[in-house]
């Protein structure tokens, strides 16, 4: 199996299956890897996707007093300053320049790399490769996305000697079983984006990361200009510019008294949520299952599938083609057969 791309709707309909598969292949390459799982936290570095990837992660790693870190790969000057943490690449391609870059910069004994890919430059830029298993993904990522978090989810579980939770043998079960008791209640919510002229995306802890790449998703998939931010930060200034836009919440008691509030002064809100809460005027509930108050990135995942069910159904409304970018830029993947320093 090689990680060709393949259309948005089989990506999805295999996402189940080839996400177990990415979990038994990550699993087993983390209790090979528990010796280079250790020391000090591991800082996770990433472009677009991929750095959203790593939000669950390394809450689940601070949660458990480890130091650990996401940094946007093409945001900081080069070379990456000499420390005694690991940098993980995580990039899915295994070709993203920026995340390259920064891992040729950080000596050898520190490279680590999470990919899809492999062999890709990344790949052989590392000292420590944990590869997801060539899957076939589509253009706007979705089981390469999740299968990402999984891997993250994994590692983050068993570094410096932590038990991997017992919930990722059965999580592509969850996420079938997510998917279709929530498919038609997620797809009928298309409608309140009808008229949408731009997205709010809101999410608090380990679900910023879902918060930003629902954004991306929402960008890329059905070309809405949307915006990702963690909740702390909606509330300090940018829920001013509420207007005419749509405004999706991943969270429990906090996220559902903004959803309120946003829904009370007439604006349209999605409280993405396992709690119980009522919906109202403006405002739609997207309960999770009870399984979705387990580890944070088994979480972001059911988050993820929602948001992929919903931008889906936006895209068709909106007579939208969603297999092609608009733009394509020649500077962000190197050719594959670059080789890594």
């Amino acid at each position: 199996m090689t990680g060709e791309n393949i259309t948005f709707a089989a990506a999805r309909a295999g996402q189940a299956q080839r996400l177990g598969q990415a979990i038994r292949t990550v699993a087993a390459a983390a209790a090979d890897l528990a010796g280079d799982l250790s020391g000090p936290g591991p800082i996770f570095t990433g472009i677009g996707a991929s750095h959203a990837a790593a939000c669950a992660p390394v809450w689940t790693l601070r949660a458990r007093g480890v130091h650990s870190w996401r940094l946007g790969a093409g945001d900081y000057p080069l070379p990456f300053p000499a420390s005694e943490h690991p940098v993980i690449g995580v990039s899915q391609s295994g070709r993203s320049a920026e995340t390259l870059a920064v891992l040729e910069s950080v000596e050898s004994a520190r490279r680590y790399a999470v990919v899809n890919t492999s062999p890709s430059p990344i790949a052989a830029a590392a000292r420590v490769v944990v590869d997801i298993g060539n899957i076939p993904d589509s253009y706007a990522s979705t089981v390469g996305y999740t299968a990402t978090v999984a891997a993250l989810g994994i590692l983050a579980d068993a570094w410096d000697g932590g038990t991997v939770d017992a919930g990722w043998h059965d999580m592509a079960d969850v996420l079938h079983e997510t998917e279709r008791l929530l498919a038609e209640p997620v797809r009928q919510l298309a409608s309140v984006f009808a008229r949408a002229s731009s997205a709010d995306f809101v999410g608090a802890g380990p679900s910023v990361g879902s918060a930003e790449a629902a954004a991306l998703l929402f960008r890329e998939v059905a070309r809405i200009p949307a915006t990702g931010m963690g909740t702390r930060q909606y509330l300090h200034g940018s829920m001013e510019s509420a207007g005419d836009g749509v405004h999706v919440l991943f969270g429990e008691a906090r996220e559902a008294e903004v959803a309120a509030t946003l829904a009370a002064a007439g604006h349209q809100a999605i409280l993405v949520t396992n709690e119980a809460i009522m919906a109202g005027p403006n405002l739609a509930i997207v309960r999770l299952p009870a399984r979705a108050t387990a580890a944070p990135a088994q979480r972001v995942i059911l988050e993820a599938l929602t948001m992929q069910i919903l931008v889906a159904a936006v895209a068709e409304q909106r007579a939208v083609e969603i297999e092609e970018f608009v733009f394509h830029h020649p500077d962000t993947k190197v050719p594959a057969g670059t080789p890594g320093t």
